[in-house]
């Protein structure tokens, strides 16, 4: 008897615990990122802080509000048409619009919240995989803002190296979290296109460069990532367009013109394909 009040005491505690999500588990937060993709950002911004309210220690919520700050801003700025991406001069040329101050403040403090409960979470748990998810998160979302909307490539160098380094740290623990594989894919590949010397020196630094690595990275992502399936998607649809592959580009670019209807950037790049 003593036994069996014992498990069925330490069921209940554990079935009391926050149900943290991670990267391969929250409907709550996956609604909320099809909502951004869709580019929904008002309603994404409310279920991102309804799963807030509902988990107070979850790190997750904060980074993934914040991402839906820095997309609404990216489609403010036109920074994701693949025209830029897809020709280096054009994206080196590129206009520089003023960043929103009122959106830089919000996204900042939901990273901060974020980088806050992550950092407690893991000096409990060093292997807490969703605390780790949340800091890769976050450190890609700083080097995304850092490169597309300031235009300061050393500093986003320094945020894509560390979310790929905590990435390669979480995939050890869990090889199944497909959307880590897109911050070693993004590293890979985006400097990967470099020239030979460059690649050079940037591998002196502690940075990858594997072209084709990072393509094979994205692709996992893209077949099997949770919330960011339809970002590696775009990311697939930019590279073949860059090798001069437009039945590829025009098959990812319509699977997500009818995914997010109401996001346009899929349909204006699939016409200019075309």
């Amino acid at each position: 008897m003593k036994i069996s009040r014992f498990v069925s005491a330490l069921i209940c505690a554990l079935c009391a615990l926050p149900a943290f999500a991670s990267c391969n588990g929250a409907p709550e937060i996956e609604n909320g990122y099809r909502q951004m993709y869709n580019l929904d950002f008002t309603t994404a911004h409310s279920t991102f802080q309804a799963f807030e309210l509902a988990h107070p220690n979850d790190p997750l919520a904060h980074v993934s509000n914040a991402a839906a700050y820095l997309f609404a801003e990216f489609d403010r700025m036109h920074v994701l048409e693949m025209e830029l991406f897809a020709d280096n001069s054009k994206f080196e040329k590129r206009q520089k619009v003023a960043a929103d101050p009122a959106t830089k403040i919000a996204f900042e403090n939901e990273l901060s919240k974020s980088d806050a409960i992550a950092t407690q979470r893991l000096s409990q748990t060093p292997n807490d995989s969703g605390a780790l998810f949340a800091q890769i998160l976050a450190n890609g979302l700083r080097g995304d803002y850092a490169a597309l909307v300031e235009k300061r490539n050393l500093a986003s160098l320094t945020y894509m190296k560390a979310s790929r380094g905590k990435a390669e740290q979480l995939l050890v623990l869990d090889p199944n979290c497909y959307d880590a594989y897109l911050a070693v894919g993004v590293e890979n590949y985006l400097l990967g296109l470099n020239p030979a010397p460059v690649r050079w020196v940037l591998r002196m630094t502690g940075a990858q460069t594997d072209k084709n690595d990072g393509v094979q990275k994205l692709h996992l992502t893209a077949d099997k990532g949770y919330y960011l399936a339809p970002f590696a998607r775009l990311l697939l649809a930019v590279a073949a367009v860059r090798d001069k592959d437009p039945q590829t580009a025009k098959r990812l670019l319509s699977g997500l013109a009818q995914e997010f209807p109401r996001n346009q950037l899929y349909a204006l790049e699939l016409a200019r394909i075309h």
